[in-house]
């Protein structure tokens, strides 16, 4: 054996040193992978029923929102007739009302006979139908 022969077989030993050091991590990272794809598989198995669920809960949902969406436009006009209604109502009761509150009014300041009653904005009349003239008085007749 010469001297390039000792040489060669010591590369190869520490070549094949090198080799079965490096084998063990490429082992492990091997292990690594194998659960990774396991984990995948996991929760693709577990993902596939859980979207389908939140797809019915979506529909669900806006089945949901439909329907507040009707009882919402629903209760729009219900307001609207409402207001309709009021405007309809303060219209034809509220002016007699008002005249009911004014004639009340007045009746109430003459029983009471407050003098502003008596001397209020209308001037007073000379003569007007059913008053007597001065000087004439239907006892003497």
């Amino acid at each position: 054996m010469s001297g390039a022969d000792i040489a060669g077989l010591i590369a190869a030993g520490v070549f094949a040193i090198l080799v079965a050091l490096l084998a063990l991590p490429i082992v492990k990272l091997g292990k690594v992978f194998d659960e990774l794809t396991a984990t995948i598989r996991s929760l693709n198995s577990e993902t596939t029923p859980l979207i389908g669920e939140v797809t019915k809960t979506v529909a669900s949902t806006n089945a949901q929102i439909e329907k507040v969406d009707n009882i919402t436009s629903n209760v729009s006009d219900a307001s609207a007739n409402v207001s309709a209604l009021s405007s309809l109502v303060t219209s034809t009761v509220g002016q007699p009302l008002i005249k009911v509150a004014a004639f009340s009014h007045g009746i109430r300041k003459a029983v009471k006979g407050d003098g502003s009653a008596a001397t209020g904005s209308r001037p007073a009349a000379s003569t007007t139908a059913g008053q007597e003239r001065p000087g004439t008085s239907p006892e003497g007749h």
